[in-house]
């Protein structure tokens, strides 16, 4: 994704609905260029076009999270990805960060493999040339586009990966959290085949939580996240041998 697209949803995130006029005055860049930019963009789900605006779109669905807070969540992937080695086979659980993470990982690195429960990053992609998917099978969970279900944990038992990544919902006193029982369930099965679970979050997230255990905090390797996150906080988790990269 281009400079300028990241530009535009930025701005977005921030204003929720901006006029052509707005983007195209604050980009300094002609109005036939902003709705070229906003037809690309609506394309890929991460937006809504209305005559003479661009709005976010608000659902729960990935698709349109991936579109909030955008900038920061593609300098955390591209945190983790600094870690990641050309030939590498790694596991990578659903969620915004974990899907730019693998956009960074088939454009930027040769030969790796991604095994994951996720049909919207295997859907996003997969006009990649780098892109080799190993997709895990279960029960489609259609809102957030992943696999779910006792048939994950069997899938998984097959395979074993130095790396594991992870979104969270926030964390509590026992361990990262999840607002999904079953999506929950699913990431736990698949860090029993890795030797590291690395969770990639935004900032905010450490001050909220979710209704089910994730994963406790003694199975956390890293935690990547952006450079707002406090260093008290910063400072419990690496106290608990865990971690802590921050993007800049």
């Amino acid at each position: 994704m281009n400079l300028r697209y990241t530009k535009i949803l930025n701005i977005l995130s921030q204003k929720k609905k901006i006029t052509i006029k707005e983007i195209s005055d604050e980009l300094k860049v002609s109005e036939v260029t902003i709705r070229k930019d906003l037809s690309q963009l609506e394309s890929k789900g991460l937006l809504k076009r209305e005559h003479g605006f661009a709005t976010m779109l608000d659902s729960d669905d990935v698709t349109n999270r991936l579109s909030f807070n955008y900038e920061i969540k593609k300098k955390i992937a591209q945190k983790a990805l600094e870690t990641i080695k050309d030939g590498e086979t790694l596991m990578i659980e659903s969620g915004s960060c974990c899907a730019l993470l693998a956009e960074e990982i088939v454009s930027n690195r040769r030969d790796t493999t991604i095994i994951t429960n996720s049909v919207f990053i295997a859907t996003y992609v997969r006009n990649k040339a780098g892109a080799r998917i190993i997709l895990l099978g279960g029960e489609f969970q259609n809102e957030s586009q992943v696999m779910i279900g006792p048939l994950i944990k069997i899938c998984a038992m097959n395979f074993h990966v130095e790396k594991f990544f992870m979104g969270t919902d926030g964390f509590n006193e026992i361990g990262a959290m999840s607002g999904d029982l079953m999506r929950a369930e699913a990431v736990r099965n698949m860090a029993e085949s890795a030797e590291q679970a690395i969770i990639l979050t935004e900032s905010k997230k450490f001050s909220q939580t979710g209704i089910v255990q994730l994963i406790p905090y003694e199975k956390i390797s890293k935690i990547y996240t952006d450079n707002e996150m406090k260093e008290t906080i910063k400072q419990k988790f690496e106290s608990r041998n865990i971690q802590i990269e921050t993007a800049i």
